[in-house]
């Protein structure tokens, strides 16, 4: 059974419908709602996307988890936050950087469709962005692509990638 058709039931409630008419509005939504009024939200609000703060970074991946399942898995991006202090010798894992640029590069129009929903921790809203990330988009190979590997190589090595002999590890080619 599918939970996509619900939150357009939203569209009934006149309280919250009423919530699109004021510059500024504050709702109070128990816990276990939360994910179901917030993909209402981003179903009857014709602005993208719908950037949803949360305190921590569990409470992020949680309410996009949830968000999921009403608005489907390319509606909803997460936007994490750096695990390491900016003055800390220690860099922050590829995973993050990676998860970072990528909803940037949904954010600047580089996928077929922006989310239509970015959830973040506040921490991740706060801190600054690397320089010209909104010229980085990534490299996109199906299947049945021909491509020069040297060319290939080269590419990724200037993006930050690691030439080794053998790849085991994220960020190494």
């Amino acid at each position: 059974m599918s939970l996509r058709p619900l939150p357009a039931l939203l569209r009934a409630d006149t309280g919250l419908v009423d919530l699109f008419g004021s510059r500024t509005s504050t709702i109070g939504v128990p816990d276990p709602a939360r994910a179901y009024v917030l993909a209402g939200l981003a179903e009857l609000g014709g602005r993208r996307p719908l950037v949803v703060a949360t305190p921590t970074s569990h409470d992020a991946e949680r309410i996009a988890s949830d968000l999921r399942v009403y608005l489907g898995e390319s509606a909803v991006d997460v936007f994490p936050a750096w695990e390491t202090l900016p003055f800390e010798r220690v860099s922050p894992a590829v995973e993050t950087m990676g998860r970072r640029l990528q909803a940037m590069w949904h954010l600047t129009g580089g996928a077929d469709e922006a989310p239509a929903v970015i959830v973040a921790p506040v921490k991740a809203l706060l801190q600054r962005l690397g320089p010209h990330v909104e010229d980085t988009a990534p490299i996109v190979i199906r299947p049945g692509d021909l491509c020069d590997p040297q060319e290939l190589i080269t590419r990724l090595v200037d993006l930050g990638y690691r030439r080794e002999y053998q790849v085991e590890h994220r960020g190494e080619v």
